[in-house]
């Protein structure tokens, strides 16, 4: 979407009563037939050429100057409110012949297309806003109704949907999705249209007047000009400086070393300059995760059979502040990268996420001028750091923007209490022989398939309620628990509070090892296997029945696994459900459907 690849028709308009001609692109050439005025950006050059020698000349360039000055300072809020101005001349309509006025208008944007734009005020909301402004015509070209024409008169906006052709010649009546290729091709033979590419995509500086940041490798010859520094001299190296602190003239720290920026040119071996600026830090930090995989490397980026084993990268996770353009970046990067082969894949990552935004208990965003920080370390030496981390995890969606509220961190402390002595209370009775009934059997590996899931979905809120749902069955229930399903739980627990699971698992294997202190044979249950899910106790009880009437849904009932084959018992629960009685009461049935925990059907 930030590349804004599209594809268009590239048009001439002659300017009356000179000898050149205007650019513009389109998306929707077939509207060209109700183009009835143009505008063009304060910023194009061409605007000085246009003017010049012509009443308009003063009053257009005191608007230009002012537009440009305004959206420099506010550029969000500059093309909120339509202005142009008439720049004293006119272009004809390549289509319709008519002669066309055209303004400098405030939402015209240079950097993208040509700079210049046709408008079709009864086609384009922006446009139909800005001609009843200044009083220009409208003419429609598209009806949604072959047979009503659209009329002008009764718009209250701009018709912007597809439809039929009308005041277009011969594409009259022709539907516009035919429409829009039969105009671009009739443009194309009469020779004032031509098919292109464009994007919304615009320059930026790459770089920056700072110390920290990977040298430019390019060098200023006095005789040469700019020539690159040869591959062979590669990396350039910062060199040691005792101020990082930007000079008083605006360059980089690095222009006051002279025996950095003093070289000789790679070409004549003349003198020159060294580039004082360094690149931005998303240089580095678009491609860096490729050296994790093969750090030590001192040959290649990184062994290309790692990086077929690797690469994409699963997940990244980043802020919204900088994630789109960090992806943007990382996609160049990689995507050049690839080309030359150096990486064996186009994309850095499969999947790129923007992580949520934690607010004062005030609603606003933290901040030290509010007085509404909440400094982690303080509340995790207050509560525990398992409580803050699970609170964390808990408080909202990953990518939510969640309130701090200290009262449901409590509700975490209350329920990590509860469940450490549960815990405690099931480990000291365990004796390593030990097994579950199945009720606890079925909940902890119930719990095993859903926060295993939801993990994996990075929906942690949802997995920690799910464990605390868990301890509330197990409390309910009568029966203890085996070994098999206390190491599971711990496991469960381990990535929500690392700290009080890890006590958990080594008092576990000091009961089942029979020793009193933990030696090296014990492994962390942070390098142990995620609990493995057994099948048998995780199907459900009951099953949700759809019943229809005449083949129409009308509502479900609720029916043990085990009577799923009693088509009677189902039947009888279907006639008596209380919302289906409404559909049935009072009428015959003269046949009952029954598809073996598929649907029932009742024939009335």
């Amino acid at each position: 979407n930030w590349i804004g690849r599209s594809e268009g028709l590239e048009e001439d308009w002659q300017v009356d009563g000179v000898d050149f001609k205007l650019k513009t692109f389109t998306t929707w050439p077939h509207t060209t037939w109700g183009a009835t005025f143009m505008v063009i950006a304060p910023e194009h050059p061409i605007i000085d050429k246009l003017v010049k020698g012509t009443k308009c000349e003063k009053e257009v360039k005191a608007f230009c100057k002012r537009v440009i000055r305004k959206k420099v300072k506010d550029p969000l809020n500059v093309e909120k409110s339509k202005e142009g101005v008439f720049v004293g001349r006119y272009v004809i309509n390549p289509l319709s012949g008519k002669r066309m006025p055209l303004y400098v208008a405030n939402f015209a944007i240079y950097d993208y297309g040509t700079g210049i734009v046709k408008c079709t005020p009864t086609h384009d909301q922006r446009d139909f806003e800005f001609a009843k402004k200044y009083g220009l015509d409208f003419v429609p070209v598209i009806t949604p109704d072959k047979s009503k024409p659209l009329k002008v008169e009764e718009m209250k906006e701009a018709y912007v949907g597809e439809g039929y052709m009308m005041n277009a010649g011969q594409f009259n009546g022709m539907p516009t999705k035919e429409a829009r290729e039969a105009v671009s091709e009739y443009s194309i033979e009469h020779g004032h249209g031509r098919r292109v590419v464009n994007y919304h995509l615009r320059d930026w500086i790459f770089s920056r007047q700072h110390y920290w940041g990977e040298p430019i490798p390019m060098i200023k010859c006095f005789k040469c000009g700019w020539v690159p520094v040869p591959e062979k001299d590669l990396p350039i190296k910062l060199p040691e400086v005792e101020a990082y602190e930007p000079t008083d003239t605006g360059e980089s720290p690095l222009a006051k070393m002279e025996e950095f920026v003093n070289c000789k040119c790679s070409e004549c071996g003349g003198k020159a300059h060294r580039e004082t600026d360094t690149m931005p830090n998303w240089a580095g930090s678009d491609w860096y995760f490729l050296r994790y995989i093969d750090r030590d490397n001192d040959v290649v980026l990184a062994d290309m059979k790692k990086m077929k084993y690797w690469l994409p990268v699963d997940v990244y996770v980043g802020g919204d502040e900088h994630n789109t353009l960090h992806l943007l970046y990382s996609r160049f990067i990689i995507n050049f990268l690839y080309d030359i082969g150096a990486v064996p894949v186009a994309e850095p990552y499969y999947k790129r996420l923007s992580h949520g935004v934690i607010l004062g208990s005030d609603n606003q965003r933290m901040s030290k001028s509010r007085g509404n920080v909440i400094i982690p370390d303080v509340v995790a030496d207050k509560y525990g750091v398992d409580v803050v981390r699970m609170y964390l995890m808990f408080m909202g969606p990953f990518t939510g923007t969640m309130i701090w509220n200290e009262r449901t961190l409590m509700g975490v402390k209350r329920f990590l209490g509860r469940f450490e002595k549960y815990m405690g209370e099931n480990i000291l009775q365990s004796d390593g022989k030990s097994a579950s009934g199945k009720e606890v059997k079925v909940i902890v590996n119930k719990a095993i398939k859903g926060v295993g899931e939801d993990i994996k979905r990075l929906s942690f809120n949802t997995a920690v309620a799910k464990l605390m749902e868990v301890l509330n069955g197990l409390q309910r229930s009568k029966f203890g628990m085996g070994e098999k399903e206390l190491k599971g739980l711990i496991q469960l627990m381990a990535p929500f509070a690392p700290y009080v699971a890890e006590e958990w698992w080594g008092e576990l294997w000091k009961r089942g090892k029979g020793k009193k202190d933990i030696d090296a044979s014990y492994v962390s249950v942070h390098a142990s296997k995620w609990p493995k899910v057994d099948g048998k106790y995780v199907i459900e009880d009951k099953v949700m029945i759809p019943v229809a009437v005449n083949g129409k849904k009308r509502g479900m009932v609720e029916i043990k696994r085990e009577d799923v084959e009693n088509k009677v018992m189902v039947l009888e629960t279907a006639r008596e459900d209380k919302k289906m009685r409404k559909w049935i009461e009072g009428k015959t049935i003269k046949r009952e459907i029954y598809v073996p925990g598929k649907m029932v059907n009742f024939v009335v």
